[in-house]
């Protein structure tokens, strides 16, 4: 799928939606390590951006996003719009990331 066709807008600008597909998602759960939560803990001793933390989360929120692609091509679909992320503490440390919209097929106008 062109990353471009993704976005949180309701329309692509240049293509005419020919088809409402339905909602896709992509959803994954992460915990931190033990030795990550050492990391991040040390890091946040000096203040600052604590990249152990950052790491995490964009490689969470890029798995939840490829799994959103996945999806939408599997049902046929070759953009998505209104784009969103979520996440949820599920209990202490665990935490899950959805990504999730709307699949639509599109056609340069």
């Amino acid at each position: 799928m062109d990353h471009s066709l993704i976005t949180t807008s309701t329309s692509l600008e240049g293509y005419k939606i020919t088809k409402h597909l339905g909602i896709v998602r992509g959803i994954t759960v992460r915990s931190r390590s033990a030795l990550g939560n050492i990391a991040g803990g040390f890091q946040s001793l000096f203040g600052g951006r604590l990249s152990i933390y950052v790491e995490l989360c964009e490689n969470t929120r890029e798995e939840a996003y490829q799994l959103l692609i996945q999806h939408a091509q599997a049902i046929g679909a070759n953009g998505i719009i209104n784009m969103r992320y979520d996440a949820n503490e599920i209990m202490q440390g665990i935490t899950e990331v959805l990504a999730y919209g709307t699949a639509v097929v599109v056609e340069k106008i």
